[in-house]
């Protein structure tokens, strides 16, 4: 039997007008799905959002009521289109200013560096009254823990940093395993026999994901599960019927 305890979850919320426009790509929901996977979280819900104080803060509003965690990428940089802190310090009702520790973290890089502790660059030591920080250990510069939301950078090898600085920290449940098994019929062919074994195994969730390679029709189907018995023997009944 599945175990009736579910996993953790949580949403992604990524933030910047550079990702909506098309400038950038965005990498660290992939990135972010996998560790959580991993980590037996759950990911539920992925929203962007442009760099609009009022627009990130009824989104982080909105998913910190509905998920277990919260995760965000991108604005809290030192440029003037950085306001993530802001707008997470007005969801949360609570000020924002400029934390020792977090001071102290960028005075001593930019001394080791040979580099002035600037007013743009203090602008990253602007943390959220209650706040805790997360370690940056690629840049110094730290993310922050408030409540269930966990602030990171959008640079993707920074976010990466900060996501296994945090990971450890919380409760995760069982981790998703998953196969996949080619299948070179159409979709049309295999979906009766496959919503029987959708319904015989609905401990374990299914996808179909068509493919046309080199003039051959297809589905990869994906099955997901938790417990790894179950989902050999759903794999295996698979494989049989399309044998």
């Amino acid at each position: 039997m599945p175990d009736a305890t579910p996993n953790p979850n949580a949403a992604m919320l990524v933030i910047g007008d550079e990702i909506l426009s098309g400038r950038t790509r965005d990498a660290n929901m992939h990135h972010l799905a996998g560790r959580l996977t991993e980590a037996g979280i759950d990911l539920r819900e992925a929203r962007i959002v442009s760099d609009d104080h009022t627009a990130i803060v009824a989104a982080v509003n909105a998913l910190r009521a509905a998920w277990n965690h919260v995760f965000t990428s991108g604005g809290i940089g030192p440029t003037h289109d950085d306001i993530t802190a802001d707008a997470i310090g007005a969801a949360f009702g609570v000020p924002v200013d400029i934390r020792d520790d977090a001071r102290a973290l960028l005075a001593d890089h930019y001394d080791r560096t040979g580099r002035e502790l600037n007013d743009a660059r203090l602008r990253m030591a602007r943390i959220p009254e209650g706040a805790t920080l997360i370690d940056n250990p690629v840049s110094v510069a730290p993310g922050f823990t408030l409540g269930n939301v966990h602030v990171m950078a959008g640079v993707p090898s920074v976010f990466q940093a900060m996501v296994a600085s945090v990971l450890p920290k919380l409760t995760g449940g069982t981790p998703l395993l998953s196969t996949s098994t080619r299948i070179e019929r159409g979709e049309g062919d295999i979906a009766e026999p496959l919503s029987a074994l959708v319904a015989e195994f609905g401990d374990l969730s299914f996808g179909s994901y068509p493919f046309q390679q080199d003039g051959v029709h297809g589905s990869n189907v994906v099955i997901r599960g938790a417990d790894r018995t179950r989902l050999d023997a759903a794999t295996a009944r698979l494989a049989s019927l399309f044998a």
